[in-house]
Protein backbone atom coordinates (compact mmCIF):
# COMPACT_ATOMS: atom_id res chain seq x y z
CA UNK A 1 0.00 0.00 0.00
CA UNK A 2 1.51 3.33 -1.10
CA UNK A 3 0.49 5.09 2.10
CA UNK A 4 2.77 2.90 4.21
CA UNK A 5 5.81 3.93 2.14
CA UNK A 6 5.34 7.58 3.02
CA UNK A 7 4.64 7.49 6.74
CA UNK A 8 7.22 9.30 8.85
CA UNK A 9 9.87 11.73 7.62
CA UNK A 10 10.43 12.61 4.00
CA UNK A 11 13.34 14.91 3.25
CA UNK A 12 12.73 17.58 0.61
CA UNK A 13 16.20 17.22 -0.90
CA UNK A 14 18.11 20.33 -1.92
CA UNK A 15 20.08 20.38 -5.18
CA UNK A 16 23.75 21.02 -4.36
CA UNK A 17 25.56 23.39 -6.71
CA UNK A 18 29.24 24.10 -7.23
CA UNK A 19 30.53 27.65 -6.77
CA UNK A 20 30.13 27.96 -10.55
CA UNK A 21 26.44 26.96 -10.14
CA UNK A 22 26.64 23.62 -11.93
CA UNK A 23 24.83 20.71 -10.29
CA UNK A 24 27.33 19.14 -7.88
CA UNK A 25 26.70 15.43 -8.28
CA UNK A 26 29.49 14.47 -5.84
CA UNK A 27 27.90 16.63 -3.14
CA UNK A 28 24.49 15.16 -3.99
CA UNK A 29 25.83 11.67 -3.25
CA UNK A 30 27.30 12.97 0.00
CA UNK A 31 23.91 14.47 0.91
CA UNK A 32 22.16 11.18 0.13
CA UNK A 33 24.53 9.29 2.41
CA UNK A 34 24.06 11.92 5.12
CA UNK A 35 20.25 11.73 5.16
CA UNK A 36 20.15 7.95 4.75
CA UNK A 37 22.45 7.56 7.76
CA UNK A 38 19.96 9.78 9.61
CA UNK A 39 17.26 7.18 8.90
CA UNK A 40 14.74 9.33 7.06
CA UNK A 41 11.84 7.29 5.71
CA UNK A 42 11.69 8.53 2.13
CA UNK A 43 13.18 11.07 -0.28
CA UNK A 44 11.37 13.84 -2.13
CA UNK A 45 13.25 14.51 -5.36
CA UNK A 46 12.82 17.66 -7.47
CA UNK A 47 10.50 19.39 -5.03
CA UNK A 48 10.42 23.17 -4.64
CA UNK A 49 13.28 23.01 -2.09
CA UNK A 50 15.37 21.45 -4.87
CA UNK A 51 15.18 24.78 -6.75
CA UNK A 52 13.22 22.93 -9.41
CA UNK A 53 12.18 26.21 -11.03
CA UNK A 54 15.82 26.87 -11.98
CA UNK A 55 17.05 23.40 -12.95
CA UNK A 56 16.68 22.20 -16.52
CA UNK A 57 14.77 19.14 -17.68
CA UNK A 58 18.08 17.45 -18.48
CA UNK A 59 19.45 18.22 -15.00
CA UNK A 60 16.27 16.92 -13.36
CA UNK A 61 16.61 13.68 -15.29
CA UNK A 62 20.30 13.29 -14.36
CA UNK A 63 19.58 14.05 -10.69
CA UNK A 64 16.81 11.45 -10.63
CA UNK A 65 18.96 8.82 -12.31
CA UNK A 66 21.83 9.42 -9.89
CA UNK A 67 19.51 9.14 -6.88
CA UNK A 68 17.99 5.91 -8.21
CA UNK A 69 21.45 4.48 -8.86
CA UNK A 70 22.82 5.58 -5.49
CA UNK A 71 19.92 4.39 -3.35
CA UNK A 72 19.34 1.14 -5.28
CA UNK A 73 15.71 0.87 -4.17
CA UNK A 74 16.62 1.04 -0.47
CA UNK A 75 14.21 3.91 0.23
CA UNK A 76 10.95 5.09 -1.41
CA UNK A 77 11.20 8.01 -3.84
CA UNK A 78 8.57 10.70 -4.34
CA UNK A 79 9.16 12.87 -7.42
CA UNK A 80 8.05 16.48 -7.78
CA UNK A 81 6.07 17.28 -10.91
CA UNK A 82 3.93 20.38 -10.69
CA UNK A 83 3.32 23.76 -12.23
CA UNK A 84 0.77 26.32 -13.28
CA UNK A 85 0.28 25.03 -16.84
CA UNK A 86 -1.86 21.92 -16.53
CA UNK A 87 -1.13 20.67 -20.04
CA UNK A 88 2.61 21.10 -19.57
CA UNK A 89 2.46 19.18 -16.28
CA UNK A 90 0.65 16.25 -17.90
CA UNK A 91 3.15 16.30 -20.80
CA UNK A 92 6.02 16.17 -18.31
CA UNK A 93 4.37 13.19 -16.62
CA UNK A 94 4.06 11.45 -20.00
CA UNK A 95 7.78 12.04 -20.69
CA UNK A 96 9.01 10.82 -17.28
CA UNK A 97 10.50 7.39 -16.65
CA UNK A 98 8.68 6.23 -13.51
CA UNK A 99 10.81 3.18 -12.90
CA UNK A 100 11.75 3.35 -9.21
CA UNK A 101 9.36 6.23 -8.42
CA UNK A 102 6.61 5.31 -5.97
CA UNK A 103 4.58 8.54 -6.14
CA UNK A 104 4.60 12.13 -7.34
CA UNK A 105 4.24 15.32 -5.34
CA UNK A 106 2.39 18.02 -7.25
CA UNK A 107 2.20 21.60 -6.01
CA UNK A 108 -0.95 23.67 -6.46
CA UNK A 109 -0.63 26.18 -9.33
CA UNK A 110 1.23 29.40 -8.53
CA UNK A 111 0.63 32.89 -9.92
CA UNK A 112 -2.56 32.12 -11.92
CA UNK A 113 -4.66 32.26 -8.72
CA UNK A 114 -7.26 29.80 -10.03
CA UNK A 115 -10.66 29.28 -8.45
CA UNK A 116 -11.26 26.20 -6.30
CA UNK A 117 -12.90 24.60 -9.33
CA UNK A 118 -9.79 25.35 -11.38
CA UNK A 119 -7.53 23.77 -8.74
CA UNK A 120 -9.85 20.76 -8.59
CA UNK A 121 -9.85 20.25 -12.36
CA UNK A 122 -6.07 20.76 -12.52
CA UNK A 123 -5.42 17.95 -10.09
CA UNK A 124 -8.01 15.66 -11.65
CA UNK A 125 -6.10 15.85 -14.94
CA UNK A 126 -2.81 15.16 -13.17
CA UNK A 127 -4.30 12.19 -11.30
CA UNK A 128 -5.66 10.75 -14.54
CA UNK A 129 -2.32 11.24 -16.33
CA UNK A 130 -0.03 9.86 -13.62
CA UNK A 131 0.92 6.18 -13.68
CA UNK A 132 1.81 6.39 -9.96
CA UNK A 133 -0.21 7.76 -7.00
CA UNK A 134 -0.33 11.53 -6.50
CA UNK A 135 0.24 13.54 -3.33
CA UNK A 136 -1.19 17.06 -3.44
CA UNK A 137 0.81 20.01 -2.11
CA UNK A 138 -0.87 23.10 -0.70
CA UNK A 139 1.46 26.00 0.08
CA UNK A 140 -0.45 29.30 -0.30
CA UNK A 141 2.48 31.36 0.95
CA UNK A 142 4.21 30.50 -2.34
CA UNK A 143 1.30 29.98 -4.70
CA UNK A 144 -0.87 32.97 -3.66
CA UNK A 145 -3.95 30.74 -3.57
CA UNK A 146 -5.13 28.38 -0.85
CA UNK A 147 -6.59 24.98 -1.65
CA UNK A 148 -9.47 24.75 0.81
CA UNK A 149 -10.28 21.74 2.93
CA UNK A 150 -13.42 21.19 0.84
CA UNK A 151 -11.39 21.02 -2.37
CA UNK A 152 -8.86 18.68 -0.78
CA UNK A 153 -11.62 16.40 0.48
CA UNK A 154 -13.22 16.25 -2.97
CA UNK A 155 -9.88 15.32 -4.52
CA UNK A 156 -9.29 12.74 -1.77
CA UNK A 157 -12.06 10.66 -3.32
CA UNK A 158 -10.03 10.09 -6.49
CA UNK A 159 -8.50 6.63 -6.54
CA UNK A 160 -5.08 7.92 -7.67
CA UNK A 161 -4.75 10.75 -5.11
CA UNK A 162 -3.51 9.35 -1.81
CA UNK A 163 -2.58 12.34 0.33
CA UNK A 164 -1.72 15.99 0.81
CA UNK A 165 1.35 17.85 1.98
CA UNK A 166 -0.35 20.69 3.88
CA UNK A 167 1.68 23.86 4.36
CA UNK A 168 -1.10 26.42 4.72
CA UNK A 169 -0.16 27.10 8.34
CA UNK A 170 -3.89 26.98 9.11
CA UNK A 171 -4.36 24.33 11.78
CA UNK A 172 -8.16 24.54 11.64
CA UNK A 173 -8.05 23.78 7.92
CA UNK A 174 -5.74 20.84 8.60
CA UNK A 175 -8.06 19.62 11.36
CA UNK A 176 -11.03 19.74 8.99
CA UNK A 177 -9.11 17.55 6.53
CA UNK A 178 -8.11 15.15 9.32
CA UNK A 179 -11.69 14.87 10.56
CA UNK A 180 -13.45 14.33 7.23
CA UNK A 181 -10.89 12.61 5.00
CA UNK A 182 -11.21 9.00 3.82
CA UNK A 183 -9.34 6.59 6.09
CA UNK A 184 -6.76 5.73 3.42
CA UNK A 185 -5.97 9.39 2.60
CA UNK A 186 -2.76 10.78 4.14
CA UNK A 187 -2.36 14.14 5.80
CA UNK A 188 1.31 15.17 5.92
CA UNK A 189 2.81 18.33 7.38
CA UNK A 190 4.58 20.57 4.88
CA UNK A 191 5.76 22.91 7.62
CA UNK A 192 8.52 21.58 9.88
CA UNK A 193 7.31 23.45 12.95
CA UNK A 194 3.73 22.20 12.50
CA UNK A 195 4.75 18.54 12.27
CA UNK A 196 4.23 17.59 15.92
CA UNK A 197 0.96 19.53 16.40
CA UNK A 198 -0.44 18.06 13.17
CA UNK A 199 0.53 14.51 14.12
CA UNK A 200 -1.38 15.01 17.37
CA UNK A 201 -4.65 15.15 15.41
CA UNK A 202 -3.95 12.67 12.64
CA UNK A 203 -1.11 13.67 10.32
CA UNK A 204 1.21 10.80 9.48
CA UNK A 205 4.51 12.60 9.24
CA UNK A 206 6.21 15.50 7.50
CA UNK A 207 8.07 16.43 4.34
CA UNK A 208 10.91 18.43 5.79
CA UNK A 209 13.51 21.04 4.87
CA UNK A 210 15.28 20.74 8.24
CA UNK A 211 15.80 17.02 7.65
CA UNK A 212 18.44 17.88 5.03
CA UNK A 213 20.66 19.16 7.84
CA UNK A 214 19.27 17.28 10.86
CA UNK A 215 17.94 14.01 9.44
CA UNK A 216 18.33 11.89 12.56
CA UNK A 217 17.05 14.50 15.01
CA UNK A 218 14.05 15.40 12.86
CA UNK A 219 13.19 11.77 12.12
CA UNK A 220 13.37 10.95 15.83
CA UNK A 221 11.04 13.85 16.60
CA UNK A 222 8.47 12.69 14.07
CA UNK A 223 8.66 9.07 15.24
CA UNK A 224 8.25 10.09 18.88
CA UNK A 225 5.12 12.02 17.92
CA UNK A 226 3.78 9.10 15.86
CA UNK A 227 4.36 6.89 18.91
CA UNK A 228 2.36 9.42 21.01
CA UNK A 229 5.45 10.40 23.02
CA UNK A 230 4.55 14.06 22.67
CA UNK A 231 6.62 15.27 25.61
CA UNK A 232 9.82 13.98 24.00
CA UNK A 233 8.72 15.15 20.55
CA UNK A 234 8.04 18.63 21.90
CA UNK A 235 11.56 18.89 23.38
CA UNK A 236 13.04 18.18 19.96
CA UNK A 237 10.60 20.52 18.23
CA UNK A 238 11.44 23.40 20.58
CA UNK A 239 15.15 22.90 19.90
CA UNK A 240 14.48 24.06 16.32
CA UNK A 241 12.43 27.15 17.23
CA UNK A 242 15.23 29.73 17.04
CA UNK A 243 16.91 28.23 13.97
CA UNK A 244 13.93 27.50 11.75
CA UNK A 245 12.96 31.13 10.88
CA UNK A 246 16.53 31.85 9.79
CA UNK A 247 16.27 29.15 7.12
CA UNK A 248 13.61 31.20 5.32
CA UNK A 249 14.79 34.75 6.09
CA UNK A 250 16.36 35.14 2.64
CA UNK A 251 14.40 32.47 0.79
CA UNK A 252 14.38 28.68 0.74
CA UNK A 253 16.74 26.77 0.47
CA UNK A 254 19.18 29.61 1.17
CA UNK A 255 19.31 28.99 4.93
CA UNK A 256 19.49 25.21 4.94
CA UNK A 257 22.30 25.34 2.40
CA UNK A 258 24.30 27.43 4.89
CA UNK A 259 23.89 24.59 7.38
CA UNK A 260 24.94 21.98 4.82
CA UNK A 261 28.04 24.02 3.99
CA UNK A 262 28.95 24.26 7.67
CA UNK A 263 28.48 20.50 8.01
CA UNK A 264 30.78 19.85 5.05
CA UNK A 265 28.11 18.35 2.83
CA UNK A 266 27.83 20.94 0.03
CA UNK A 267 28.28 24.61 -0.78
CA UNK A 268 25.78 27.31 0.13
CA UNK A 269 25.39 28.22 -3.57
CA UNK A 270 21.93 28.86 -5.01
CA UNK A 271 20.78 29.95 -8.47
CA UNK A 272 19.28 33.32 -9.36
CA UNK A 273 16.87 34.83 -8.60
CA UNK A 274 17.92 33.46 -5.19
CA UNK A 275 21.29 34.65 -3.94
CA UNK A 276 23.63 33.05 -1.45
CA UNK A 277 23.00 33.95 2.18
CA UNK A 278 24.28 37.33 3.31
CA UNK A 279 27.15 37.52 5.77
CA UNK A 280 24.62 38.78 8.34
CA UNK A 281 22.45 35.69 7.98
CA UNK A 282 25.47 33.39 8.04
CA UNK A 283 26.61 35.08 11.27
CA UNK A 284 23.18 34.60 12.88
CA UNK A 285 23.20 30.90 11.99
CA UNK A 286 26.79 30.49 13.18
CA UNK A 287 25.98 32.01 16.56
CA UNK A 288 23.08 29.62 17.03
CA UNK A 289 25.22 26.64 16.13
Amino acid sequence: MVKEKFRGTGVALVTPFTKELAVDYDALQKLLDFVLEGKVDYLVVNGTTAESSTTTAAEKSEILQLIKSHTKGSIPLMYGIGGNNTQQVTETIAATDFDGIAAILSVSPAYNKPSQQGIYQHFLQIAEASPVPVMLYNVPGRTSSNMTADTTLKLALHENIFGIKEASGNLEQCMAIAKHKPEDFMLVSGDDMMAVPMISFGAEGAISVLANAYPEKFSTMVQQALDSNFKEAAKLLLSFVDLNPLLYEEGNPVGVKVLLERFGVSTASVRLPLVEASSGLKDKISKLL
